[in-house]
Parts: structure tokens; C-alpha cells; sequence
């Protein structure tokens, strides 16, 4: 009897043993959600914001996304492409309507799986306007309406309703004439809210998530720091110091610091707003064109003529068009406070390393590693200084035009032939001339008269 028992406790000890991973397992398996928010306008940064926290919703297994939105709405290519990522998420999002979801808020509420809104919030009000506030061509319209409708149909909701939104309506249920705005009892109406909540508790209450993990995603340091360069004033300083590096390198001998920061702030200046999706690929090329282009012109071609100017002038649109949300010069949907907000960076920028240059100037003239460089001393002919090339000595003498001079040509003089240049008029081939003057390439003359 007392082997029997002892093999029994032996027993429930194993068995314990057996069933306590998968105890554990159990209690791990708790949903996990990833919490989200956005409130702000729908731009590129929120773009971005959202395609780095769907990654990492995948990445740590999240089951379900909750979207807090409380949003005016924004750019309409960055919302149509949140809320195809969200179509296209395999994991249920949700999200929660914190007051409100117009225009491109409300585009992509109707992406997600399920909508809970707070006690008088609202969504709608999708029609497209302009950067001056009015409403966009009619072509933009059209497409807007298209995609609220199909975007409704993937959810199951009303597309006409969601149609509505976008322009007046002629459904009798509703306001005749007017865009579409639900609140949320209308919405509850309608089928196109699930649930009223105070807050992402509740929200989670009402998912039966309430015990469930939750995750909320915020940027990390990187990306709050690319966010600190997209600053306009920041942008500003970034160019003051491109263009004012840029120069000073080219008054020194080799690659040195200037070129190393002017190097560095143009990397700060140009990856922020690629990443962002604000630079595109053709505005990079076109700013680094318009280098190659300027340095064509310090290096190769004389003078300063077009390909300087063009090099300028590339390089000042590039750096414009990479701060604003333009397609292909089309600025229909950029406001006109960020199109001056990007002249004024690029402006003060150039202006700011314009007074930069001025006042350091002189003191880099004087500097220890310029004067191993520039030749700063005068020699001077009255000190006992001559070139060995010059024709000083010449002066006075006659000589024999060897090619017709008009006015420029060749002169002989004790059978050596000289470059000159007439002083009056044209000096045909033959005449007797006299050197009246010189200068580093050539002698003046005038034609004697017989």
C-alpha cells in the first residue's frame, strides 16, 4: 500500500510537470495590440509614422492594431497611401475616433476593420480643396469619391454615404446639398461606427481586449531626430553652412573641414525629407546637377556665363522643391504658408552664408593657412622688380604692321614679331607704326604717318 501511494504522488508530479509549459504557454498567449495615434494633419511625416509602426506591429506579433485618430485631415496622395497599407494589413486595425476624422481622417477610418468614435466627434467633410482653400478641380473630386466608395465597400459600409462625403448629396436622408459630416449617433445610424467609447480602454472593453497587451508605438530616436531636421529654420542654418563650406574649400588648398560640414549638412538636409517622402529622386538629381554644374564653372569653362547661372539656379529650385509635397511641380495641394516657409529657408540660408563670407573674409585672408597660399606682397618695378617678359623697353620705337590690324594683329620690330593693338582705328599690312604703350599680352600702337 505505501509503494502504491508513493507511485501515485510520483505520478501527479510527472503529470504536473507534463501540463505546466503548456500552463505557461497559456498564460503567455494573451493578445497583444499595438497602439498607435495620430493627431496632426495627414502629411508625409504621418505617412511615414504609420508604415513604421504597421512594421513593427509585424514585427512583434502584434494581433490587433488600434489607430487613435483626431485629425483636420491633410494631403490626399499620403492618406490614399495609409489607407492601402491598411487594406492591406492581415491583422484587424481598428480605429478610435478621439472628436475627429475629416477629409483624408475620414478616408482612412473607412480603411480600418471597425470604427469607435468618442461622445461629439464627427468624420466626413472629405471634400478636396486647394492650397487656397477652395475646392479642387473636378477631377480630383471624382477620384476622391471613387476611392471613399470603394474603400467603404471593402468594409462593408454604405459607399454612398461615403460618396457623399466628398460632394453634396441628392439622398434623401440626408441634408439635401451639403457634404456629408456624421456625428456619432449619425454615424451609429448608419452603419458606419461600431461603438461609443471615452477612451482606448473602452475602445479595448468593447473588442474584448481588455486584457490584453498593449504596445504603444512611438518614433524612436533616430526618427525623432530626422523629424528635429525637417524644422524650417533648421533647414536654413543646414544650407548656410553647404553653401558657406562649399566656398571656403575652394579658397583653400586640398579637402579640409569646409568641404567635410558642407558634405555632412547636405547629408542632414537631403535624407530627412527623402525618408519623409517629401524629397523625391528626381529632386536629388537635379540638386546634385546643379553642383556639377557650378563647379563646372569655377573649374573648367572661363568666365561666369549660363552654366553658372544654371547651376545656381538648380540647385536654389532643388532645394525648394525637396521641403514641399509637390507632384512634378504640380503645388495644387501645398499650401501656400509651407511654399514661403521653403523660399525663406532657402533664402535666408544663401543670404545668412552671403554674410557669413563678407564678414570672414578679410580675417581669412589674413589667416596663417591662407598666406602659405596667396601671394600677398607687391613687387613693385620702382624697387628694382622686372618681368622678365616685358616690353617696356619697346616703347617708343617703329616698327612694321606684319598683318592688317583691326585693331589687333602682329607688328614686327627688329625682325621680332610682337601681339599689338591699334589705338585708333584700323592699321593695314605694311605700315610703318610706332609703340606707344604696353600691357601684359600686347603692345599699343599707332599708325605713323608718312
Amino acid at each position: 500500500m505505501e509503494i502504491y501511494l508513493k507511485l501515485r504522488h510520483l505520478y501527479l508530479f510527472a503529470l504536473v510537470l507534463c501540463l505546466l509549459p503548456f500552463y505557461t504557454s497559456a498564460q503567455q498567449a494573451a493578445p497583444k495590440v499595438l497602439l498607435m495615434e495620430v493627431k496632426s494633419e495627414i502629411d508625409p511625416r504621418t505617412n511615414r509614422y504609420i508604415e513604421l509602426a504597421l512594421q513593427e506591429a509585424t514585427n512583434i506579433g502584434a494581433d490587433h492594431v488600434l489607430l487613435e485618430l483626431d485629425t483636420f485631415g491633410g494631403a490626399l496622395n499620403d492618406a490614399d497611401e495609409i489607407r492601402t497599407r491598411i487594406l492591406e494589413y492581415p491583422k484587424p486595425v481598428y480605429v478610435f475616433i478621439n472628436k475627429d476624422a475629416a477629409s483624408a481622417g475620414a478616408l482612412i477610418s473607412l480603411a480600418c476593420d471597425s470604427i469607435y468614435m468618442a461622445p461629439g466627434a464627427n468624420i466626413g467633410a472629405a471634400t478636396v480643396v486647394g492650397a487656397d482653400g477652395q475646392a479642387a478641380p473636378g477631377k480630383y473630386q471624382s477620384y476622391m469619391r471613387s476611392i471613399m466608395r470603394s474603400t467603404a465597400e471593402a468594409n462593408n459600409r454604405n459607399p454612398h454615404l461615403a460618396e457623399a462625403m466628398v460632394e453634396a448629396s441628392v439622398d434623401s436622408t440626408l441634408s439635401v446639398g451639403q457634404v456629408l459630416t456624421l456625428t456619432t449617433s449619425e454615424a451609429i445610424k448608419y452603419g458606419f461606427c461600431d461603438g461609443v467609447a471615452s477612451n482606448v480602454e473602452e475602445v479595448l472593453k468593447q473588442l474584448n481586449l481588455q486584457d490584453a497587451q498593449v504596445v504603444r508605438y512611438e518614433l524612436g530616436t533616430s526618427d525623432r531626430i530626422i523629424s528635429f531636421f525637417l524644422n524650417p529654420f533648421i533647414s536654413g542654418i543646414l544650407l548656410l553652412v553647404i553653401i558657406g563650406g562649399l566656398y571656403f574649400e575652394l579658397q583653400t588648398p586640398g579637402i579640409g573641414f569646409p568641404l567635410i560640414a558642407a558634405i555632412a549638412a547636405g547629408v542632414l538636409y537631403l535624407v530627412p525629407y527623402y525618408l519623409n517622402g517629401l524629397a523625391e529622386n528626381w529632386e536629388i538629381l537635379m540638386f546634385v546637377a546643379g553642383i556639377i554644374l557650378i563647379l563646372l564653372e569655377l573649374f573648367v569653362v572661363p568666365g561666369f556665363g549660363i552654366t553658372g547661372i544654371s547651376g545656381i539656379v538648380l540647385t536654389m529650385v532643388s532645394l525648394v522643391l525637396v521641403m514641399l509635397n509637390n507632384q512634378m511641380f504640380d503645388f495644387t495641394f501645398v499650401p501656400s504658408e509651407n511654399l514661403m516657409k521653403s523660399l525663406m529657408s532657402v533664402v535666408i540660408g544663401m543670404a545668412g552664408a552671403a554674410v557669413v563670407i563678407g564678414l570672414t573674409w578679410e580675417r581669412l585672408l589674413n589667416s596663417r593657412s591662407m598666406q602659405r597660399v596667396v601671394l600677398s606682397n607687391t613687387l613693385n618695378s620702382r624697387e628694382g622688380y622686372r618681368s622678365a617678359n616685358t616690353s617696356e623697353h619697346l616703347v617708343g620705337k617703329t616698327g612694321v604692321a606684319y598683318t592688317r590690324m583691326a585693331p589687333s594683329g602682329r607688328i614686327m620690330i627688329d625682325d621680332i614679331l610682337y601681339d599689338a593693338q591699334a589705338r585708333d582705328g584700323f592699321i593695314e599690312k605694311g605700315e610703318t607704326v610706332q609703340v606707344i604703350d604696353h600691357s601684359t599680352f600686347a603692345l599699343r600702337v599707332k599708325k605713323v604717318q608718312a
